[in-house]
């Protein structure tokens, strides 16, 4: 079993788990939210192409879609950051200032 830097709940919930680590969401062609130990954020940087490379950066790619994780693409995301806060990823909002928005502070 691959030791991963997050862990998934339910139907839609990432719990990001090493502050080490950031997490790069891709949803889809949808836009890529990090998640790194500071809070969260829309990322602008290049998608590394491949996991090792992703990993010598400190970063870990989280496809959604992908069959080891949800194995469809979520309009509606929840995310425990190492921060303490809930985030509420409501992609139906992208673009907007609700796309990102805090569901619970202090979560712990």
């Amino acid at each position: 079993m691959i030791e991963r830097n997050f862990i998934t709940s339910g139907r839609n919930t990432v719990i990001h788990k090493v502050k080490k680590f950031d997490l790069l969401i891709i949803n889809g062609d949808k836009s890529i939210v990090i998640i790194s130990h500071r809070g969260i954020g829309i990322y602008k940087g290049e998608i590394p192409a491949k996991r090792s490379i992703a990993k010598k950066a400190y970063q870990d790619i989280v496809d959604i879609s992908s069959s080891e994780l949800f194995g469809e693409e979520k309009t509606l995301l929840f995310v425990q950051a190492l921060d303490g806060i809930e985030y509420k990823i409501d992609y139906s909002k992208e673009g907007t200032s609700s796309f990102i928005k805090i569901h619970q502070n202090h979560y712990m």
